[in-house]
């Protein structure tokens, strides 16, 4: 028997709440909170006054508008829930100090050692359902020794396990009706049947005693040990649709059948694989806002209040010794939109100097609509940034980092280069250890890399300033070089050949650009002014020939 207490507590409607929050009048009419998913839009999360219109999550708008005549949509705030939950995981803190989020909408606490501060597990879940109800929010919860149980209970407590053939979707009845159906579409004409949710009156919660995982968890379908659908369907189609099916049935049968993922759930569930919660330490959170007294919309605007703010920002991550990588200027519009912007810097500072041109670059991106009344700047990514130290002379120290400090201009060019095109676009070349022409320098990222120190290697002998792949000139198979050919349509004659140059491929790899062979290479003068890098392979993989490989400036 295991003493660890796991709760699980689940917000079926979350992004509702939410919204109810911030606007109480919504309580009153039907609430829906919309998602574009597929070039559809579909609801996410609904409020009691919609349930009761039997409107359901996942169902498309269209069709929630003729169910429900006077159905009031929001657009779907992914960063707003999410930092919602953020909130609420804070709140859970009261609890225990090992909390974390689970999914988008619930959080897991580990309550072990933590419930006789409440008076016992009974008072505690009292206590919890009494601040949500105070916050507006709608919970469910599940309390077990394990995490897999613990979410089990959260969302399936007290549903019957039924048939996934209910008889009433389209593709479970006969081909001759299904032939005769194309158009159903509704659940009322031969479509899938609504999920029903259950409301704020309905939330529930459920105490699995200690050591009763088995009991607690027998009677819930299968779909409560966190499964796919599809797994979910095909257990049900064998006569599965139990927990205690499953558990009646041999572990290595399933394991061959089902995958070893089913049977790590089902551990999971009663205990025999850990599951611990594992909240990570807060990272260094760093952000400013800006409340205005009136809105604004003009970007002369948005620059003064950026310059109140970047100040502030910078000087935290000073102390911190910590410089922004990446940063977001979000401006909160009077109808409760968001606007936000992102960019990237080449390195990391914590020079408002240097980050104010690039979030000025992309100011034109923001609407601001009927007015911005609220401005609000956070570093998404930051990097440790460490202070040079003066070594040995000291005025000789002082000019090394004069000369440092003010070599940035190469970082803020990438920078401004990035915010227009994305800091992955902007390479450099480093050299690299190969005697293969092609391989001599490899290709990195401008923004997370440092430029090469020192001359660039000297090849054995000169390379041409432009290099592409093979391409098959027509002249004579010989090892001579040719006195007349021709390449890309032109009929070329030779002047001058210098060579050759004979570089054999890398044998321990199987390079397709290298099975022509060995090769021997050419400086071509031609008499129209061309200077061509021409080699000869003596033939491998492929036929020997001669190839046209650069030219020289």
């Amino acid at each position: 028997m295991t003493d660890r207490r796991i709760l699980s507590l689940w917000f079926p409607h979350l992004g509702a709440d939410r919204l109810m929050r911030r606007e109480p009048q919504l309580a009153d009419v039907p609430l829906g909170v919309v998602q574009d998913l597929n070039n559809m839009q579909v609801l996410t999360s609904l409020n009691p006054s919609a349930l009761r219109f039997g409107l359901r999550v996942g169902q498309p708008v269209r069709d929630a508008h003729a169910m429900c005549e006077g159905l009031m949509t929001r657009t779907r705030s992914v960063q707003g829930e999410a930092g919602f939950l953020t909130l609420l995981q804070r709140w859970a803190g009261k609890f225990s100090p090992w909390v974390a989020t689970e999914a988008d909408d619930g959080l897991v606490v580990d309550l072990t050692g933590c419930a006789h501060l409440f008076g016992g597990e009974e008072p505690l879940i009292a206590v919890v359902q009494q601040d949500c109800t105070d916050l507006g929010l709608t919970v469910r919860m599940g309390l077990a020794d394990t995490r897999g149980a613990a979410w089990a209970l959260a969302r399936f407590a007290g549903q019957a396990a039924g048939s996934h053939r209910s008889g009433d979707a389209i593709d479970q009845e006969a081909r001759a009706t299904r032939s005769r159906s194309g158009k159903r579409r509704h659940w009322t004409k031969g479509g899938a049947a609504p999920m029903v949710t259950l409301g704020r009156a309905e939330a529930a919660h459920r105490i699995a005693a200690p050591g009763q995982m088995y009991s607690a968890l027998g009677p819930l379908p299968v779909a409560a040990l966190r499964l796919d659908p599809e797994l979910t369907a095909q257990l049900a189609r064998l006569g599965l649709r139990r927990i205690s099916d499953l558990l009646g049935q041999p572990r290595a049968g399933l394991a061959r059948r089902f995958g070893r993922g089913l049977v790590m759930r089902m551990d999971q569930a009663m205990g025999s694989a850990p599951e611990p919660v594992s909240p990570a330490k807060p990272p260094d959170h760093f952000a400013v806002r800006l409340t205005l007294p009136d809105p604004i919309g003009l970007e002369a605007d948005i620059l003064a209040g950026l310059g109140r703010l970047l100040p502030r920002l910078c000087k935290s991550l000073e102390n911190k010794g910590r410089g922004a990588r990446r940063v977001r200027l979000q401006a909160f519009r009077s109808d409760h939109g968001i606007e936000s912007i992102e960019v990237g810097l080449a390195r990391p500072s914590h020079d408002p100097d240097r980050i104010q041109p690039l979030l000025a670059l992309k100011l034109g991106e923001i609407d601001a609509g009927f007015g911005i009344d609220m401005l609000r700047v956070e570093v998404i990514q930051s990097e440790p940034l460490h202070e040079r130290r003066v070594v040995g002379h000291l005025e000789a120290g002082h000019a090394v980092n004069k000369r440092l400090a003010q070599n940035t201009a190469l970082d803020d060019l990438i920078g401004r280069i990035g915010a227009r095109v994305g800091l992955e676009a902007i390479t450099r070349r480093h050299p690299a250890s190969s005697h293969i022409p092609e391989k001599t320098s490899t290709v990195q990222a401008a923004a997370w890399s440092v430029p090469h120190e020192g001359d660039w290697p000297k090849a054995p002998n000169s390379r041409p300033m432009l290099m592409w792949q093979p391409e098959p000139i027509n002249a004579p198979d010989a090892p001579q070089v040719p006195q007349a050919f021709r390449w890309r349509g032109q009929s070329l004659e030779r002047v001058r050949a210098i060579g050759p140059e004979r570089i054999a491929p890398e044998w321990w790899l199987d390079d397709p650009n290298w099975r022509s062979g060995v090769r021997d290479y050419w400086v071509t003068d031609t008499t129209d002014g061309q200077r061509l890098w021409l080699f000869y392979g003596h033939g491998g993989t492929m036929s020997s020939g001669w190839f046209c490989q650069g030219a020289f400036a």
